[in-house]
């Protein structure tokens, strides 16, 4: 008993120490490109800033993003390097975590996990370029909307977006988004398990509707583009993922 009990124990400790590698070489990774986007901190966010200010320049309106507080631009610049270094180093975590995983998995469950794990992040890159290509253009130009000419009865109603405001605004869209978009991921992975089937998706379509639209309201601006935005895509995700949780069960 002695001896199987040191060896239980040697095993739990070596899948520790072998966790704390995998750790460590992500966080590496991480602060490594960290470093390396803050070096180029100020292209990526006129990068991320471009929806705006080509709405701006198509209406030839005379606009600029403002800070007014000494250090936002700062912070603003570590939040976009951060959340460049996090997009760029996804992949490498996902790997880290699939070798650590992989050694415990038969060969049949290593063929139906990697598919899988090429998805995740293909799926979270569709979201944020759905979000910067077509909502954000869209939403901008419908904040825009409510801007006002002076009169002479009337001050004139102008936005001046903030720096730090408006960066919070598209990282949330775009995690919203990708996050978002791992819906087919998620459930073709309870239809493996056994937990759902397709029969029981098509049947709870109409709460499925209902939850998307809560979910979406919940994640985006108060504004019906965004919200939309993100509700018909989820729905069209939820009907691929009946087809991809049947194809499974014909393969099974």
């Amino acid at each position: 008993m002695t001896d199987k009990n040191n060896q239980k124990k040697g095993s739990y400790i070596s899948h520790l120490v072998e966790l704390r590698s995998r750790l460590i070489k992500s966080f590496i990774f991480l602060i490594f490109s960290f470093v390396i986007c803050y070096i180029y901190s100020e292209e990526i966010y006129q990068f991320l800033v471009k929806p705006y200010s080509d709405a701006v320049l198509d209406k030839e309106l005379n606009r600029r993003l403002i800070f007014t507080a000494l250090h936002e631009a700062f912070i603003t610049y570590l939040k976009v390097a951060f959340f460049a270094a996090f997009f760029l180093t996804s992949p490498i975590i996902l790997t880290q975590i699939w070798k650590f995983i992989a050694p415990a998995l038969y060969n049949n469950e290593k063929k139906a996990l990697l598919p899988y794990l090429v998805a995740t992040p293909i799926l979270f890159f569709i979201g944020g370029i759905l979000v910067y290509y077509f909502i954000m253009p869209i939403a901008i130009k419908f904040f825009l909307s409510f801007e006002s000419a002076q009169s002479a009865t009337n001050i004139a109603i102008e936005l001046e977006a903030k720096v730090n405001e408006y960066l919070s605004l598209i990282m949330r869209l775009i995690f919203a988004f990708g996050l978002s978009f791992q819906l087919p991921v998620v459930l073709s992975l309870l239809a493996r398990v056994g937990i759902v089937d397709s029969l029981f998706l098509q049947k709870r379509r109409k709460y499925v509707v209902v939850i998307i639209f809560a979910i979406a309201a919940v994640l985006t601006p108060p504004d019906p583009i965004t919200q939309i935005g993100l509700a018909l895509p989820l729905l069209l995700l939820y009907e691929l993922s009946i087809v991809t949780v049947k194809l499974i069960e014909k393969r099974n």
